[in-house]
C-alpha cells in the first residue's frame, strides 16, 4: 500500500469515502459525521497539503488530515506553545477494516510529525464516541480533557472536544510514502 497526498480531483471521492464511513458509524449508534463535510474546506485542506490517501492498487483503503494548525478553542495556551501536529478525520474503508490499518496510520503520522519537529500528536475525538475513544487509548494516546462548549454553531456544545495526545517517534508503518518530506514546524518563543 502506498500514501500520497490527496489531490484537488480526489475532492468527490474523499466526500463519498467519509459518507460511507457516516453510514457505517450509524449502524454501530453514533451520531460522528452526519452532517456532510463541505467541499470547499476539503478542497482547501487538500489544496494546503494536509490530506493524505493510502492506495491499494485502484482502491483507496484509508485517508487521514495531518496539519501543524490546531482546532480554535481546544488547546490551552501552553499546549500551544509545545511543537505539535494535529490528527483529523482519519478513515478507513470498511473493506480494509481489521487490518490495523488505522494503527499504522497512526504510526505514520506520528513518524511524520516527528520528522517536522513535533513533540506531540494530538487529535479531538467526538465527545460521545467512547468506542474511538478506547481506540486511540489503545493506539497510546493518553486523555488530557473533554472539551463540551464552544462549538461552531454560536458557542453551543462542542461534538469533537475528546482530546488525546502522544509522543512523536519515528516508526515502521509499513507503507510506500509517496508524500514529500514535511516542512520544519516553526521554532516558538
Amino acid at each position: 500500500m502506498i500514501i500520497t497526498p490527496a489531490q484537488p480531483h480526489d475532492v468527490a471521492k474523499l466526500r463519498t469515502f467519509r459518507e460511507e464511513a457516516a453510514a457505517w458509524l450509524t449502524q454501530l449508534g453514533t451520531d460522528q459525521w452526519q452532517r456532510p463535510y463541505p467541499a470547499d474546506r476539503l478542497l482547501r485542506t487538500i489544496q494546503a497539503g494536509t490530506v493524505f490517501m493510502v492506495l491499494d492498487g485502484d482502491a483507496t483503503a484509508a485517508t487521514i488530515t495531518l496539519t501543524p494548525e490546531a482546532e480554535e478553542g481546544l488547546w490551552t495556551e501552553q499546549e500551544l506553545g509545545e511543537p505539535s501536529m494535529f490528527i483529523n478525520k482519519l478513515t478507513v474503508a470498511r473493506t480494509h477494516a481489521g487490518q490495523n490499518l488505522g494503527g499504522r496510520l497512526l504510526d505514520w503520522a506520528g513518524d511524520r510529525a516527528h520528522q517536522a519537529g513535533a513533540k506531540w500528536l494530538r487529535l479531538d475525538a467526538w465527545t460521545t464516541n467512547e468506542a474511538l475513544q478506547r481506540y486511540y487509548l489503545q493506539q497510546g494516546f493518553e486523555h488530557l480533557r473533554t472539551v463540551r462548549e464552544g462549538g461552531a454553531v454560536n458557542g453551543g456544545p462542542r461534538v469533537s472536544g475528546w482530546l488525546a495526545q502522544r509522543r512523536t517517534a519515528p516508526t515502521e508503518h509499513g507503507f510506500e510514502d509517496l508524500a514529500p518530506t514535511p516542512p520544519r514546524l516553526p521554532t516558538k518563543g
